[in-house]
């Protein structure tokens, strides 16, 4: 379905690396990718599944490009606002993104399913995940977690490799020199046994979290600087010391393994 455009287009730029993104009206226009239709058919499954934290599907403009709903709300992105980093934020974002996973898992994707490549878990795949909940990417109203924007690197994975990618970022498990401000002076042990408790992660997965944490920092280094070379958006943040972040929070995680798991046993 073609819509045309009749308001403002406002540029929407809190993301990496999709460039071209606007707000027209309630809308948001973003550029198509190979992976597009596959994403649609998952948005759609989760309207059908009754989950509301997730952009509905409009069709496509007079320019080619995708329309899906505008979600209002604040987005995460740095500077943080104090109302990102409460536990009672932390402990609604693992709600919102059980309440998604157990929608998405009983999504069928299309035989002919296309999705982005990137780093993923060892273990067959469960559903199709976000498999990018970062700062920017979730949306908040009245200082709580309600929304999931950005859903192009979508892919089928496990639940835990979409737990271990959202405490990356919300834990968080970094070097604190990454890190924003207002998330320096969190603890990040107690924050991931909130986390669990709140999404009610299984003691078997608790046991391999900060494992699977490890193998998704060597793998997202590889394929970050694999696709910095096709350049656009990945380079950008390539250039800007992606590649680095990743690697300080490999090392912060392996000095601080033994405390972290205390908290998760």
């Amino acid at each position: 379905m073609f819509v045309t455009t009749v308001h403002e287009e406002i540029p929407l730029t809190g993301g990496d690396v999709t460039d071209g993104v606007v707000r027209v009206g309630d809308t948001v226009r973003r550029p198509t990718r190979p992976s597009t239709p596959s994403v649609h058919a998952l948005l759609r499954h989760l309207e059908a599944a009754g989950f509301d934290g997730a952009p509905r599907v409009v069709g496509f403009d007079e320019q080619g490009r995708e329309i899906l709903t505008y979600l209002e709300g604040e987005s995460g992105a740095r500077p943080l606002p104090p109302y990102a980093v409460t536990d009672e934020a932390l402990t609604a974002l693992a709600g919102l993104l059980r309440r998604f996973h157990d929608a998405a898992v009983s999504f069928r994707p299309p035989r002919q399913a296309i999705w982005e490549n990137g780093s993923n878990d060892d273990q067959a795949p469960e559903l199709v995940g976000h498999c990018d909940v970062n700062l920017d990417n979730v949306i908040f109203r009245d200082g709580l977690p309600y929304g999931l924007i950005d859903f192009d690197l979508a892919r089928p994975t496990t639940r835990l490799f979409d737990i271990v990618t959202t405490l990356r970022h919300w834990a968080p498990l970094a070097d604190p020199v990454d890190l924003d401000p207002l998330q320096r002076e969190l603890e990040a042990g107690p924050r991931l046994r909130l986390f669990c408790d709140a999404y009610g992660l299984a003691p078997r997965d608790r046991r391999r979290l900060l494992d699977l944490a490890r193998l998704r920092f060597s793998r997202s280094y590889i394929a970050m600087r694999a696709r910095a070379a096709s350049g656009g958006g990945w380079a950008r943040m390539w250039a800007e010391g992606a590649g680095s972040r990743i690697r300080r929070a490999g090392a912060w995680l392996d000095a601080h393994q033994d405390e972290l798991h205390a908290h998760l046993v």
